[in-house]
């Protein structure tokens, strides 16, 4: 499982953040973007060093690259005030939401890195929440902001765009809170990222002329049914006491497949259609 999670952080840190940024854009994105691989590259030989000083240090370089992302957001926050329209809040929330993640993620991988249990999690977790915020926290809420605008901000496109930023906000509470809220979360942040999946099957996808695209996106959405059916089913398993995968399943299935079949497709989609910037 180590070396899995390493290689989806990997995936996540060297890929779909930089390919998924392009598609936020703003001057101060923009300024972020020209470090990002840099910083990515020392992150990931941090993560196949031994656990120490120097493991630390290399991911110290990238949280300093996420804080600078996530600086962005209240420059965003102050532009966008002025201009959007009440339809398009639940769209700038998942866009905020997504700026934000990274900077949870790079938290975590100092502390893992430095062998430090942060706030008393074992390193276990903190490693599974370095992928967690890379892929639930950044990709999951930018694709929400996208499909949301490209379903011209309807009822149910809004709802799903802050389903996934409150889902997400919600699991993190749960790793304090305890198992029921973690659970709570599990399922906001499932039923908005179904009904994005929903969005990308009816209406995204067969608008897109380029074919590649309409493929990858229909892979992402039909993965999002069934990786986030698991992800209730783990979080039920945690909080009821019944029998539920295990972590290492999970994260070779829904880790893996989010990743790959979600994440990466859904990146790689969107630049391919070409949208203008959110």
């Amino acid at each position: 499982m180590d070396v899995l999670v390493r290689c989806v952080v990997m995936l996540g840190m060297l890929l779909v953040v930089p390919l998924g940024l392009a598609l936020v854009g703003g001057d101060a994105v923009d300024r972020v973007r020209r470090w990002w691989l840099p910083a990515a590259v020392a992150a990931s030989v941090a993560l196949w060093l031994p656990r120490g000083a120097w493991a630390a240090a290399l991911a110290g370089v990238y949280l300093a690259v996420t804080v600078a992302l996530a600086l962005c957001a209240p420059v965003r926050l102050v532009r966008v005030s002025r201009s959007a329209g009440r339809a398009a809040w639940p769209r700038e929330t998942a866009v905020l939401t997504a700026l934000a993640a990274p900077s949870v993620a790079a938290v975590a991988l100092v502390a893992e890195r430095a062998g430090y249990s942060l706030f008393g999690f074992r390193l276990e977790v903190l490693a599974l929440t370095v992928a967690h915020f890379h892929v639930a926290g950044f990709v999951a809420a930018l694709v929400a902001g996208l499909v949301c605008r490209a379903a011209g901000d309807g009822v149910a496109a809004r709802l799903a765009a802050l389903a996934v930023p409150v889902g997400t906000l919600v699991v993190l509470a749960g790793f304090f809170a305890g198992e029921w809220v973690e659970l709570a979360g599990a399922v906001v942040l499932t039923a908005g990222m179904w009904v994005v999946a929903w969005l990308t099957w009816r209406q995204v996808r067969p608008r897109a002329a380029d074919r590649v695209a309409r493929a990858l996106l229909g892979a992402g959405a039909v993965t999002l049914v069934a990786t986030m059916a698991l992800a209730v089913s783990w979080a039920l398993g945690e909080a009821a006491g019944v029998p539920h995968p295990s972590v290492t399943w999970m994260a070779a299935t829904h880790g893996a497949a989010n990743a790959v079949l979600f994440g990466a497709c859904a990146v790689l989609a969107w630049r391919r259609l070409r949208v203008d910037p959110l």
